[in-house]
């Protein structure tokens, strides 16, 4: 993969590994497992994060529960078909892996930059206690013509800024990936409980 589109999308995360690995897909006989890891805000809560990782970086077979581990690498997207409809699937797609013994630093512990492109209209509203929110669809490129399709959230004067973003509009975002819990309606008498995953977004720019 050429450097230059591994630098447009990248991530680190580092955080407790709470579930076992499951299996995701095969590419040329190389298995790709999923594992969720904690990772904590400032604010004592904690972002579950899905991690897609090889079985030749870890040995999937292992129990790391309750280890804390630092994963560098991408945040992907790929669509699911359930039933007639896609469902945009995101995880932290691994390059490197180290299992850390001490961690203190905890401002370090989610970091995320995005390089790409304005794919949907900005959608700008306000809470009901006033604070201003800004939703973005980030395209960011990746080889052999695919992309990977990012929400972001920014808030305040960014989300002010960002609602000017027309369409086509290339932008740098730096911030850090979180997990939200929503209700999803499926008929008029069932829900079920869903977890997204978006960029917090702490600073963006217009890179045009």
């Amino acid at each position: 993969m050429s450097e230059k589109m591994i630098e447009n999308n990248k991530v680190s995360v580092i955080g407790e590994i709470v579930s076992g690995f499951t299996f995701s897909h095969e590419v040329f006989g190389e298995g790709f497992y999923m594992v969720d890891v904690a990772v904590n805000r400032l604010s004592e809560q904690a972002d579950i994060i899905p991690l897609m990782i090889s079985e030749r970086l870890i040995d999937v077979e292992g129990d790391y529960s309750g280890l804390t581990v630092e994963a560098i690498g991408q945040f992907r997207s790929y669509n699911r078909h359930e039933g007639t409809k896609n469902r945009l699937v995101l995880s932290v797609f691994v390059r490197e892996v180290h299992f850390i013994e001490e961690f203190t630093d905890y401002t370090k512990t989610n970091q995320i930059f995005l390089d790409g492109y304005i794919c949907k209209a900005p959608i700008y509203r306000k809470t009901p206690l006033g604070r201003e929110i800004a939703d973005l669809l980030l395209a960011v490129n990746r080889p052999y013509g695919k992309s990977d399709y990012i929400p972001c959230i920014a808030w305040g004067r960014n989300a002010r800024y960002a609602s000017g973003f027309t369409v086509g509009t290339r932008v740098k975002v730096w911030g850090r990936v979180q997990s939200r819990e929503y209700t999803k309606k499926l008929t008029e008498t069932e829900c079920e409980k869903r977890v997204a995953y978006e960029v917090s977004v702490s600073k963006l720019e217009c890179a045009e």
